[in-house]
């Protein structure tokens, strides 16, 4: 029999309102509150930082394939990938799938007022679905109905500046010679509320950059990489370079908008850190739990030690009786933050400002692997923790601690 586990067990459970009873409930409740807070803020930091990092890669890719340019301007040059380059590319293991687009800078204009815009062309090839959770109304655009010519997308914000809504009609220039107008339908709306996007980009049909570029079918502005596990963008880069051609590069999303995936890893930073406070205050409060319990308990330990108990069997008793306090806070401290994962994911009942924070609500991230890491980390800081106040133990004299009140 493991007899300090034994003991430690018997003297786990205090019952009634005692002092042990007490300070064990404040053992668990501070390990609780810990894990709680420390899961919570994971899950709403996670959530944060997946939507900002899919809605940047629905509209640029993970990867872009363009030709080189000295050129700094949003109009690429056109590039055209062979089919055997582009078979490569599409059968790389990396890789999900591709889709090309071109961009052209204009003007929209709607009751003499005029706004800059980007119109961004898509083929029909464009995969919707990546879209379908920023679309607010109405729908993608029909390039297949021809009754229907130059439908077009736009954002919330662009919206309510020019005043239109679905079905409306808009105009757009395109600074040219001579100056090209098209008359463009709007199919639905967007909204993102990152500012990258939602100021002047527009989604139309690919076919009238080629168009206005008097480009040819085969023509497009570049291609959008979207990769099967982002957590493998670097891997995927290095295999892409290899397929292209000289005159043709890559760029990744997290390079392109480096400022905002700069901005998120300083936040994971800063939640490390006040992880890691957390950490140390829940470690301040065992250990001060464990002295008082030691305290408590001194005739015990004066009995124990006075019936040939080694200090090392005594130390293992409250070490046990503190690290089943923590298994109990733990459990206890998963229960509230799932509760208010799945209260927060179901109900959202707490609402953002999406113009501060990019978005109408706090997400949340369901992450097993972090919330299990979280919780042995928090296991095995504590527990380790625990074997500093049991030291004082061994100061303690079998005849003074049994006369001991």
């Amino acid at each position: 029999m493991n007899l300090p586990y034994f003991i430690a067990k018997r003297i786990s459970n205090p019952e009634g309102n005692n002092f042990s009873s007490v300070i064990h409930k404040i053992a668990i409740a501070s390990v609780a509150l810990g894990i709680a807070i420390m899961l919570v803020t994971f899950m709403i930091l996670g959530g944060f930082q997946e939507n900002i990092k899919d809605k940047i890669y629905s509209f640029s890719g993970h990867i872009q394939v363009k030709k080189f340019s000295l050129a700094n301007s949003f109009e690429e040059k056109p590039i055209v990938l062979e089919d055997a380059r582009r078979e490569a590319i599409e059968n790389d293991p990396y890789v999900d799938f591709i889709q090309e687009y071109a961009h052209k800078p204009g003007l929209l204009t709607k009751d003499d007022e005029v706004f800059g815009m980007i119109y961004k062309g898509v083929s029909r090839s464009f995969r919707q679905e990546i879209f379908d959770p920023y679309l607010v109304e109405g729908e993608f655009p029909d390039f297949e109905d021809a009754s229907r010519p130059n439908q077009v997308m736009i954002s919330q914000r662009m919206a309510n500046e020019i005043r239109v809504g679905v079905g409306d009609r808009v105009t757009g220039l395109f600074i040219m010679e001579p100056l090209r107008v098209r008359r463009f339908t709007v199919a639905g709306i967007f909204n993102t509320a990152l500012d990258n996007f939602d100021e002047n980009i527009i989604i139309g049909d690919i076919e009238l950059v080629r168009t206005l570029n008097k480009w040819d079918s085969a023509q497009v502005g570049g291609f959008e990489v979207f990769i099967r596990d982002v957590d493998d963008i670097e891997a995927a880069d290095n295999s892409l370079v290899n397929k292209l051609s000289i005159d043709q590069y890559s760029e990744r999303a997290d390079q392109k908008f480096i400022q905002i995936f700069d901005w998120l890893n300083l936040l994971s930073q800063n939640v490390s850190i006040f992880i890691w406070l957390i950490l140390i205050v829940a470690c301040f409060n065992m250990v001060s739990v464990i002295f008082i319990l030691v305290m408590e308990r001194t005739q015990m330990i004066g009995i124990f030690k006075a019936l040939g108990a080694t200090d090392r069997q005594i130390r293992r008793i409250f070490s046990y009786n503190g690290i089943r306090l923590v298994i109990k806070g733990l459990v206890y401290g998963n229960l509230i933050a799932v509760a208010f994962g799945l209260i927060q994911h179901y109900f959202k009942i707490i609402p953002l400002d999406p113009q501060n924070y990019y978005m109408e609500y706090v997400l949340i991230d369901w992450d097993l692997g972090i919330a299990i890491g979280l919780n042995l980390l928090a296991l095995l800081i504590i527990s380790l923790v625990l074997f500093l106040p049991t030291a004082i133990i061994a100061r303690i004299r079998p005849v003074k601690a049994i006369r001991f009140d």
